[in-house]
């Protein structure tokens, strides 16, 4: 683990440990993969940084047993990420550790299937206790995404099995001194589908709620993944694609305001504009941006990418939304920076959240590349959330 030496010099200086507000940081497990500065792995994680830090992902079979994605990247054959996540606490003792299980790429077919049947419950919830206990973590992470919704899953009863499915993990977990978290929908229409609100936030220690791609790269206009706030202009989509929309629909349906954690995407989403010259919020364009060396994806750039390779685009604060966006020729990218963080955590402490969570860690600059600091965008969020609040703007 390459840089915990250094951490071990530095602990005193940056924890955040003992902080009053939570700062949850997703590890994605294939940045292993991607090259030269960009790559990632479990040596890049600054212990000190989150209060906890949760290992994406495992997913599930249709039995209900765990189904490790990666045997090569999390083994001991290969590079030994569960051990040498968990050796993390080495560092820091206060660092909670959990995995997630799901994710964007499982689907919801085996959720729903296992959701349904008492006996499959039964089996995933022994797992997941196992798992935790093999491997010396302190949580599990459930990130369905989600119930009610996306191929193979079961609007008619997706909203019941997965209260029963939360309450028997919860039970057993609680048991053995685990934390149980979950990553939910912040759009409303899917909130509705999939969650009954007050039995969810019973359930859950913490809540990390996903108030970021509001808008993807496939719909027709340039526009950000997550504002703060809907546009004075006219929001081409919905006005309730938004973070204060969101955030607000869960308290005022029930859910604990301090169980509760902003999601904040570390990255932005792209476009090439159909005309150069209409590079205005909600201008046409053909399709996804031109994909970064690092994360190697259309339509999507990290933060790091952006900060160091992208420097001299054409920068614009949107006063409404409270978010900024980049253009270059016909390249369009809506992205977080340190300002629009710090205004949402600025907003996280006037709703009385329980603090914020990260997606991901691999995509804020871990290296410094692009200031000096590592990871910028986390340490604005937490100076904010944790001591400044007068960066929100009403």
């Amino acid at each position: 683990m390459k840089v915990l030496a250094l951490f071990l010099v530095v602990a005193a200086a940056v924890s955040v440990s003992d902080s009053a507000k939570n700062i949850v940081c997703y590890f994605t497990s294939w940045s292993v993969y991607r090259t030269g500065t960009g790559q990632f792995d479990v040596g890049n994680i600054d212990p000190y940084l989150c209060t906890h830090v949760i290992y994406a992902f495992i997913g599930i079979t249709a039995d209900g047993n765990i189904h490790i994605l990666d045997e090569w990247e999390s083994g001991r054959d290969g590079l030994n990420g569960f051990s040498n996540f968990a050796n993390l606490t080495q560092v820091n003792p206060d660092l909670k550790l959990m995995v997630g299980m799901g994710g964007w790429n499982e689907g919801s077919k085996n959720y729903s299937i296992v959701a349904a049947d008492s006996a499959k419950r039964t089996v995933l919830v022994a797992e997941v206790v196992q798992f935790l206990t093999d491997h010396g973590f302190h949580g599990f992470d459930l990130a369905w995404l989600y119930p009610g919704i996306g191929d193979g899953s079961d609007a008619d009863f997706d909203y019941a099995n997965y209260i029963l499915l939360l309450t028997e993990l919860k039970e057993a977990l609680s048991a053995n001194g685990y934390l149980l978290s979950a990553a939910v929908s912040g759009g409303i229409s899917y909130s509705l589908i999939a969650y009954e609100i007050p039995l969810v936030s019973a359930q859950l220690d913490i809540i990390n709620v996903m108030v970021y791609d509001f808008y993807g790269s496939e719909i027709t206009y340039a526009a950000h993944f997550a504002p703060l706030s809907a546009s004075s202009t006219g929001d081409s989509g919905n006005a309730t694609y938004n973070v204060k929309t969101g955030i607000e629909h869960w308290i005022e349906h029930g859910a604990d305001p301090a169980k509760m954690h902003l999601g904040v995407g570390t990255y932005g989403r792209t476009f090439t504009l159909a005309n150069p010259d209409n590079a205005a919020l909600y201008a046409p364009v053909t399709g996804k941006g031109t994909a970064g060396p690092y994360t190697n994806e259309t339509g999507f750039l990290g933060y790091n990418e952006i900060c160091e390779l992208y420097s001299n685009w054409t920068y614009v604060w949107d006063v409404d939304q409270q978010v900024p966006h980049k253009v270059s020729g016909d390249q369009w990218v809506g992205y977080e920076d340190e300002s629009s963080v710090a205004v949402k955590a600025a907003y996280a402490n006037e709703k009385g959240l329980g603090g914020m969570m990260v997606w991901t860690l691999d995509t804020d600059d871990f290296l410094g590349n692009c200031g000096g600091q590592t990871y910028p965008l986390i340490r604005a969020m937490n100076a904010t959330l944790n001591n400044i609040t007068s960066l929100y703007v009403q």
